[in-house]
């Protein structure tokens, strides 16, 4: 049973195992599939939402295609739908990650999916096609740093940025 959150139809790109099973993954190369637009024969457009702090996000990135759009969440549950899906009626779907895809990124899934569920009557969904790249940018950067801008990977531990950590920590968990 592998049908998207309203129920009307399958999720279109292939879903691996992951950590997070209550949140459907795809693998890094799957991801890599998408941005060089091997989906758009089925895939009208596609958000990549980029979880990290500004400054991981700043030291490096998965490149934005022609359609794609990046939402980096700052305060993600006062601007929960300031990204849009601009063809509600199309195959649009939503790729969330973090550095690891096992903390920031599943939880602002779990979030968009909650508050999609309060607003809408069950079982419709304005975003119903949802996914979690397993392994994070981490991973994806170590196999496609080609497809990442700039070409870095700045980790969330890293020492150089240990009092914007602390502030982004405090941030959100106010």
């Amino acid at each position: 049973q592998n049908l998207i959150g309203d129920f009307s139809r399958k999720y279109l790109l292939p879903l691996v195992s992951g950590r997070h099973q209550d949140l459907k993954s795809i693998s890094i190369s799957t991801m890599a599939s998408l941005l060089k637009d091997e989906f758009k024969h089925v895939i009208d457009s596609y958000t990549i939402v980029d979880c990290r702090y500004p400054y991981e996000f700043n030291g490096g990135h998965i490149k934005v295609s022609s359609c794609s759009s990046l939402f980096l969440p700052l305060s993600f549950s006062s601007s929960i739908f300031v990204f849009s899906l601009s063809h509600l009626n199309c195959r649009s779907i939503i790729i969330f990650h973090c550095e690891f895809s096992s903390e920031r990124g599943p939880k602002l899934s779990r979030l968009l999916r909650k508050k999609d569920r309060e607003l809408n009557e069950y079982p419709k969904l304005n975003y119903p096609e949802l996914y979690l790249l397993e392994g994070g940018y981490k991973a994806f950067f170590s196999t496609h740093p080609d497809l990442c801008e700039p070409k870095g990977y700045i980790p969330m531990t890293d020492p150089s940025h240990v009092s914007e950590l602390k502030y982004f920590r405090n941030k959100s968990s106010s």
